[in-house]
């Protein structure tokens, strides 16, 4: 299946282990930390016009980004886990 983001909305695909573990080893579940979560940009949407501005998208497909954890809609694409955000919340771009 393909999606392709409206307007300034960005298709994530979260990387690896989000898991994080404490000093003795100990993994601590997704839901044990609000730390925020690197993704890969999977998709993009064109932009959007706000009060007769466009705004044009900052990310790119391939970027590696960091976000919050609780933005988004998770969605299940081919069996694995995506998320859909708005470009806004995407709090910056690993270089």
């Amino acid at each position: 299946m393909k999606i392709t983001p409206l307007f300034d909305r960005v298709l994530l695909k979260p990387d690896g282990d989000q898991f994080g573990r404490t000093s003795t080893g100990i993994i601590l579940g997704s839901s044990s930390s609000d730390a925020p979560v690197f993704a890969t940009v999977i998709a993009c949407g064109n932009g959007k016009v706000e009060a007769g501005e466009n705004l044009e998208m900052q990310v790119k497909i391939g970027d590696k980004v960091i976000y919050n954890k609780f933005a988004g809609t998770e969605i299940l694409l081919d069996s694995v886990t995506h998320v859909i955000i708005k470009q806004t919340d995407i709090l910056g771009i690993i270089e």
